[in-house]
């Protein structure tokens, strides 16, 4: 099969003056002279090798392979005009590290469906994946711990996320370790905070799970501050050495944020 290679240098002339079926129309639209349309349009019959319109000094007619042109054309520009100027529904891609979708988004994503018909689309991912996708163009906001600032992408603070230690019954901190520990992953704090681990572990990469591990009194485990109900009766303790983060939106360096992403955007602002 011999491969066709349209040049779209000639198109705009193609489409005029199928629509007119006139030559000297369609130069006055495209403001030049009435021969440059005619060469236009035989220069994008020799990129695909075929007939597209016949001349006659009366009257111009499509061919049938330029009637067919002429209506995928058409279709593709309702289809940009949907794109870029419609009114359609759009869908809104967020990253977001587990923790946070678990506990905080929640109520956001809660609020723009009440408030919004634009759909969201939201992947949990690590940390360094929610980086990688969001260069990539593959999300169109994260929300993380990290203050991104690129060529590229931008970040925006949210808030602070301070980690406690939490616990059913009153215990003494300084002897976390005589406890069984729930944690969030081999990376938690708990290993970082005590140079004694305790004998008894629990992971679960669960935020929600590990409170109700706590409640039942299965274990400590420090958790984010903010992530806690506010009606829960677990004993919450401040330690020295626990990190105080900061959770931030990133996005990427639009000249002018699209509107159903901004939407999202000034929702969570107001929050």
């Amino acid at each position: 099969m011999k491969d066709i290679s349209l040049d779209y240098r000639y198109v705009k002339a193609f489409m005029i003056t199928s629509r007119y079926l006139n030559f000297s129309k369609a130069a006055q639209e495209l403001n030049i002279a009435q021969s440059a349309v005619s060469r236009q349009i035989k220069l994008l019959e020799e990129s695909v090798g075929q007939q597209l319109i016949i001349r006659s000094s009366k009257k111009v007619l499509l061919t049938e392979k330029g009637q067919a042109l002429l209506l995928e054309l058409d279709q593709f520009e309702e289809k940009l005009q949907d794109i870029f100027f419609g009114h359609m529904n759009k869908t809104i891609r967020v990253g977001i590290l587990h923790g946070l979708l678990e506990t905080w988004f929640n109520d956001v994503m809660v609020d723009f469906t009440k408030t919004s018909s634009h759909q969201l689309n939201v992947e949990v991912n690590s940390l360094e994946n929610l980086k990688e996708k969001l260069h990539n163009g593959k999300y169109d906001i994260i929300f993380s711990t990290e203050n991104i600032q690129s060529e590229l992408v931008s970040s925006l603070k949210l808030f602070d996320e301070k980690m406690v230690l939490v616990s059913k019954n009153e215990i003494n901190p300084k002897e976390a370790s005589e406890y069984p520990w729930i944690v969030y992953s081999e990376q938690d704090h708990l290993f970082q905070l005590f140079k004694k681990r305790s004998q008894k572990i629990v992971i679960v990469n669960s935020i929600t799970t590990i409170q109700k591990l706590v409640n039942k009194g299965v274990g400590l485990a420090i958790v984010p501050d903010h992530t806690l109900d506010k009606n829960s009766n677990l004993k919450v303790y401040e330690l020295k050495g626990l990190p105080r983060q900061h959770i931030h939106l990133s996005s990427l360096n639009f000249k002018a944020m699209p509107e159903h992403i901004k939407s999202l955007v000034d929702l969570i602002k107001k929050k």
